[in-house]
């Protein structure tokens, strides 16, 4: 009983620490573009919102950033796919 309880516990005290690394992460990225973690947490929803149309995505090991380049700050997306959904074509 109490290895079950050790390991339900243990997986949302793993599950609690990768929320607040990827909260960590968008503060960061926050303080290198001048953009709010809620920004980017926004990006993020809208970007799964349109994906998910077409494929199904691991959405708790998905990342985005913001990359500062020499002029430019770049929007890097990692999205794991799981599987590719049909989608019909429209012919118009």
């Amino acid at each position: 009983m109490l290895e079950v309880l050790s390991r339900v516990f243990g997986k949302e005290s793993a599950a609690s620490k990768e929320i607040a690394k990827e909260r960590l992460r968008l503060v960061l990225v926050h303080d290198r573009a001048t953009v709010s973690p809620r920004f980017l947490e926004l990006i993020k929803e809208e970007i799964i919102e349109v994906i998910a149309n077409y494929m199904e995505i691991d959405e708790e090991r998905m990342e985005v950033s913001l990359n500062n380049m020499e002029d430019a700050v770049a929007l890097v997306a990692s999205i794991p796919v799981k599987r590719v959904k049909r989608v019909a074509r429209s012919t118009g």
